[in-house]
């Protein structure tokens, strides 16, 4: 197991200008981090593609991983061109992932206001079919995609599942984020259960939740069924933490684990903690 950072962590500290992404890399080195997952919030490869080849240098020099490139993507379209122009923006996507030296990339599926499963069944075909694409211009550079549990509509572990075995792709997997099934109210322990099997990367996140009834106010958001959720120091929140460790080592899960840090705190010292958590949870489960 080689633990490591998600960008999207110290999202505010790069959106400010306190840090840029080289920084996140020596931050992410400094904490004993193994390896940086690059989300491209706060910066972007595509306006400035040769930060790409600065990013592969830096970790390299640092001695830590590229793991990971993840990216939205919305193939649930209106219109066939559409369809298709979101398809050929993901390839390249792939390039661009490519480009960073990962084995690993994640990309988004689907959002819709339409969380039904009539409306899953009836958009699955489409789905799996523009993600089949891209997995198979994926393995010219033997990357491996994969659909993250993420954006309410793919979210739930049996919808991931169903997509990933209609993709019928062995480089088409799942991210799989241990806090993200509270979203849909799935309880996380008996996800991961589900999904670990099909896991190509794993995040740890942790939430604080709050029943429909009890309205917490400002820094909260709803999950599919009207509950609230708010982004929690990893090991401080409502998950467990420990249980979801010891079912993903169980399985044995051998690849990278990001931590991602979503919390109110102050994202360095919110990551720090966190990931110091996740270091000693590992060890003892």
């Amino acid at each position: 197991m080689k633990l490591g950072v998600s960008s999207y962590s110290l999202v505010k500290a790069l959106r400010s200008g306190e840090m840029d992404i080289l920084g996140v890399i020596d931050w992410i080195a400094d904490q004993g981090g193994e390896h940086v997952e690059i989300v491209p919030i706060g910066f972007s490869l595509q306006e400035r593609p040769e930060l790409a080849d600065e990013i592969r240098a830096k970790a390299e020099s640092r001695g830590i991983d590229v793991s990971n490139y993840a990216i939205g993507a919305n193939f649930n379209t209106d219109s066939e061109d559409a369809y298709e122009r979101e398809i050929e923006r993901v390839l390249r996507e792939v390039d661009m992932a490519a480009r960073l030296g990962v084995k690993r990339m994640r990309h988004d599926v689907a959002s819709s206001t339409d969380l039904s499963i009539r409306s899953f069944n009836l958009a699955l075909g489409r789905l799996a079919e523009a993600c089949r694409r891209i997995a198979d211009y994926a393995a010219q550079y033997d990357i491996v995609t994969s659909v993250e549990n993420h954006g309410y509509f793919i979210q739930a572990s049996d919808r991931v599942q169903a997509l990933v075995h209609a993709v019928g792709r062995d480089n088409f997997r799942t991210t799989l984020d241990v806090g993200n099934f509270l979203c849909v109210d799935e309880d996380p322990v008996a996800a991961v259960q589900n999904n670990i099997p099909l896991a190509s990367m794993v995040h740890v996140k942790d939430f604080y939740v709050r029943p429909a009834a009890r309205n917490p106010g400002e820094g909260w958001f709803k999950t599919s069924h009207g509950n609230y959720l708010r982004g929690a120091i990893v090991g401080h929140g409502d998950i467990d933490i420990r249980e979801a460790l010891r079912t993903v080592k169980s399985a044995g899960y051998d690849g990278y684990i990001s931590l991602e840090f979503e919390g109110l705190e102050e994202c360095r010292s919110g990551t720090k903690i966190g990931l110091d958590n996740v270091r000693r949870l590992w060890d003892e489960v």
